[in-house]
């Protein structure tokens, strides 16, 4: 192309006044919010809440600011339990969290400035009233981290204990997708508790693209959550979730309709995902659709589909016509069905 025709396009793209143009650029024209600091907060939270396991300096902050925060190690990683330490080691690894909570403070600061300009909150705010009111909020997200660390130490021993595949809280932590799933969803969902705008969601799909697992932030999910394997899981915005409760693979807490408005738009905000109440297991690709309640200690079996309350207790389980594979496997000119032994099975005795 020659010159003059790439700054006649330029000049079209560049303005930004023009009907159906999208920007996130703040009335200076500067880039603010960064994909790339908000993946430096969900590194630098999940080194806070489980460390020893994500503590990889270089990972922990931007590049600028790397030599820096690896030079306060010292030359040493952080040990990754503070049990036996003696009293040096100890006031070390304080050092390092608070290093740690310095720096997430400094990133998160700046960056829920950036998304109140962005997710259009700053109207009628001077550009002190959005820092001091940014620094408020991530004040706020940084006093509720213990909490978090608390309610996630739950989940990773609920997924210990009923994973009979599991050989230590370690590999649990360090392999099984759905912990760093379920520790973005606990950041995002305390952040969007704050009324942060655009950051939450941000931090749930880094999670979504990352796992394969699609949890909203405004799902309300207790303690000692299980997600098994985990891939092609949804889970949306308004689905409540109580404690102990399992899902597998696949599974869908959706929406089964959605009521429009006068001009045929989807209504927001409205309750419009299922209730999961205490001690529930879902099997792999259930699809549990609409404000219905599945009620506390029911068993869903797998690629079931439910648009209605499911009681207490009560088991819903798919099976073939007399409990038998409706063709041998000898009919289709392979091994026979005593190769495979044992019967269906209904949801108490599906395995992994």
């Amino acid at each position: 192309m020659k010159g003059t025709e790439i700054k006649t396009v330029a000049d079209q793209l560049s303005d930004l006044s023009t009907e159906h143009v999208f920007t996130g650029y703040d009335e200076c024209g500067t880039t603010i919010l960064s994909d790339d600091e908000i993946k430096a907060t969900v590194k630098l939270c999940r080194s806070i809440l489980l460390p020893g396991y994500f503590d990889n300096a270089k990972d922990l902050c931007p590049p600028e600011k790397a030599d820096e925060f690896i030079s306060s190690f010292n030359g040493n990683g952080p040990a990754a339990k503070t049990e036996g330490l003696d009293a040096e080691n100890l006031q070390r690894q304080k050092t390092i969290m608070e290093k740690k909570i310095k720096l997430l403070e400094d990133i998160l600061v700046r960056q829920i400035e950036a998304s109140f300009i962005v997710g259009k909150r700053a109207e009628g705010m001077t550009p002190g009233q959005r820092h001091d009111t940014a620094e408020e909020k991530t004040a706020g997200f940084i006093k509720k981290l213990p909490g978090i660390r608390h309610t996630l130490a739950t989940d990773i021993e609920a997924t210990y204990n009923g994973d009979p595949a599991a050989t230590s809280y370690d590999e649990v932590i360090c392999c099984y997708p759905a912990i760093r799933a379920v520790c973005n969803y606990r950041i995002a969902h305390e952040l969007l508790l704050l009324d942060i705008p655009l950051i939450p969601r941000m931090i749930s799909e880094m999670a979504h693209r990352e796992t394969g697992i699609d949890i909203h932030p405004r799902a309300v999910i207790g303690n000692s959550f299980t997600i098994d394997h985990g891939t092609g899981v949804v889970i949306g915005a308004t689905s409540i979730i109580g404690s102990n409760v399992k899902i597998y693979q696949g599974v869908t807490l959706g929406a089964k309709s959605f009521p429009l408005d006068e001009d045929g738009k989807p209504i927001k905000g409205i309750p419009r995902h299922p209730i999961i109440e205490d001690n529930v297991i879902i099997y792999s690709n259930a699809t549990i659709l609409g404000r219905i309640i599945i009620g506390k200690d029911a068993v869903i079996g797998a690629n079931i589909w439910i648009t209605a309350d499911v009681a207490s207790g009560q088991h819903i389980v798919k099976r073939q016509r007399n409990n038998k594979f409706p063709r041998t496997y000898t009919e289709r000119g392979r091994s026979s069905r005593s190769d495979f032994p044992g019967e269906i099975k209904g949801a108490k005795g599906q395995e992994r």
